[in-house]
């Protein structure tokens, strides 16, 4: 899985690099097919924003959060691709 990382008005140290990259391998866990992803991370006056899209196997998933913590966000948006990802996977097993 390729993890491509962009930060938007936010310097992304190499602490945030690591969360993403372990909150991201639980996603490799449920589904073994994905290809590329690409997470944005943004801050707008007091909101922290994270967004990711997922590139798998057949299909693109995305999804995006707000908090006003960073490590919130992340971890809100890492169940939001949790869930999404998990019924791809399902999808495909019942065809």
């Amino acid at each position: 899985m390729q993890l491509n990382l962009t930060g938007r008005h936010v310097e992304v140290t190499e602490s945030l690099r690591d969360y993403v990259n372990t909150k991201f391998a639980k996603l490799e866990r449920h589904f073994d097919h994905i290809n590329n992803v690409h997470v944005i991370l943004d801050v707008e006056k007091l909101v922290q924003k994270a967004e990711a899209t997922l590139h798998l196997s057949g299909a693109e998933v995305f999804a995006s959060t707000e908090h006003q913590d960073m490590y919130a966000a992340i971890d809100g948006l890492v169940d939001k691709l949790d869930r999404q990802v998990i019924k791809h996977k399902e999808k495909l097993t019942r065809h």
